[in-house]
């Protein structure tokens, strides 16, 4: 299973996280159809624009709940420590709805004012 964690800055449009998504699996050399899921943490749950492009991309979004898991994390945003409590909403979010045992692609990939991160779950080949 991968997931795509997305953070953004709020107000981000449906467009602009979709180009995110797309731009980050072609970096890794994978299309939509790879994806399992969209996630992000409960911090982000008011972006709409996240939930309309889990929609346009036919896939369902994850909010992580509790605070996701800093293991495995590899970027730092001082602004998403302070304002979401992750140091990286987008890797945490991945790792986290991607399961126990997950690791990232890479770290994330900033797009403008959306980042997006792929985990893939620790039982996937």
């Amino acid at each position: 299973m991968i997931v795509a964690g997305i953070g953004c800055r709020k107000g981000v449009s449906t467009a602009e996280i979709t180009a995110a998504v797309k731009a980050t699996l072609e970096t890794h050399g994978l299309d939509v159809g790879a994806l399992s899921s969209l996630a992000t943490t409960a911090f982000k749950r008011e972006e709409k624009a996240i939930f309309a492009a889990g929609r346009e991309l036919g896939l369902p979004v994850i909010v992580m709940e509790d605070e996701a898991p800093l293991l495995g994390v590899s970027t730092h945003s001082d602004l998403s420590q302070a304002l979401a409590g992750v140091p990286s909403v987008s890797e945490a979010a991945a790792l986290a709805a991607a399961g126990k045992g997950a690791r990232l692609y890479g770290p994330r990939i900033v797009i403008g004012p959306v980042t997006c991160a792929l985990a893939i779950s620790g039982n996937a080949a």
